[in-house]
């Protein structure tokens, strides 16, 4: 089987094209100016192209909206031009939501997009959705959590440095439950949707690792990892979100976005998916998927 890559050099593009060493793989730049004839014979293009949250505030709108959106669209129209049959189109959870839920996340809910990044996911989703798909041809939308794993350059990386230097952890007054998804997690849903594409309906699925975390139990493998016996403070809260917003101005390792990211509950429902694909576990927990990061972390 031919499958086109569209952001194979990604940290996700990466770890994908490894996974699928045994299929005939077209890792496809946008930046080539024939990439579309890359692809026309392929029989799956898996689309991770896009621009992530920009933690610095360096990127306009413009930017977020050229990349997730009008690449997309190119995308799409290639798609439908070429002999391919599926496209994956990875979008991102923060179109549906990027701070704190009540409840686990199903893909019915409706859409609270706050950022450009979270505004520009969910306009590629909202337009793919309006497209008019040949019958032969489908179109599969998955909104992952965040994505963790070797080569991951996120703030995980951040918090294994805080802790893996000694340094107690100072939020742990804040708690909470977050949904991740391991990079293997991720491959197999990846590759089982390869595997029965022709049995799923064109839509929006959720992807995520069974169980949700907390940020403290997230330290406490660190800590294991590490071997380290490091006492957590539980600072006021009100004096966290004043150095947070302090953050917001001086380029220190905490910020507003970052403290609501790590202190505030976001669950994702990944039932729909796992039905669709007749899959009851996945093959790692949340909490074995992160110790292969944090050892990743370490021997790195």
């Amino acid at each position: 089987m031919m499958i086109s890559i569209l952001g194979a050099n990604s940290f996700i593009g990466n770890n994908l094209f490894s996974f699928f060493s045994s299929h005939e793989i077209i890792k496809v730049s946008l930046r080539q100016t024939d990439w579309s004839s890359q692809i026309k014979y392929s029989e799956i293009l898996i689309n991770l192209i896009g621009k992530a949250h920009d933690h610095q505030n360096l990127a306009t709108e413009q930017e977020f909206f050229y990349v997730n959106v009008s690449l997309t669209k190119d995308i799409f129209n290639e798609f439908i031009n070429s002999e391919a049959k599926l496209l994956i189109h990875v979008s991102s959870l923060a179109a549906l939501e990027e701070f704190e839920s009540i409840k686990p996340l199903d893909e019915e809910e409706k859409c609270n997009p706050n950022s450009w990044y979270g505004k520009s996911k969910l306009e590629a989703e909202l337009w793919l959705m309006n497209q008019n798909i040949p019958p032969h041809k489908k179109i599969i939308i998955l909104r992952p959590p965040m994505i963790h794993g070797v080569g991951d350059k996120g703030n995980l990386g951040l918090l294994y440095k805080l802790i893996s230097k000694g340094i107690p952890y100072p939020l742990s007054s804040f708690k909470n439950k977050r949904s991740f998804l391991s990079i293997d997690n991720f491959n197999f849903f990846i590759e089982k949707i390869v595997q029965n594409y022709e049995s799923l309906d064109s839509g929006i699925y959720h992807v995520a690792d069974d169980e949700s975390l907390s940020t403290n139990e997230l330290i406490s493998v660190i800590k294991k990892v590490e071997n380290k016996s490091i006492i957590n403070l539980a600072f006021p809260k009100f004096v966290i979100k004043g150095i947070a917003i302090i953050g917001d101005y001086i380029p220190i390792p905490l910020n507003s976005i970052r403290l609501k990211k790590m202190t505030s509950d976001l669950e994702v429902s990944n039932q729909k998916i796992k039905t669709a694909l007749g899959i009851d576990k996945l093959p790692l927990t949340a909490e074995a998927g992160l110790i292969k990061t944090i050892k990743s972390f370490k021997n790195k």
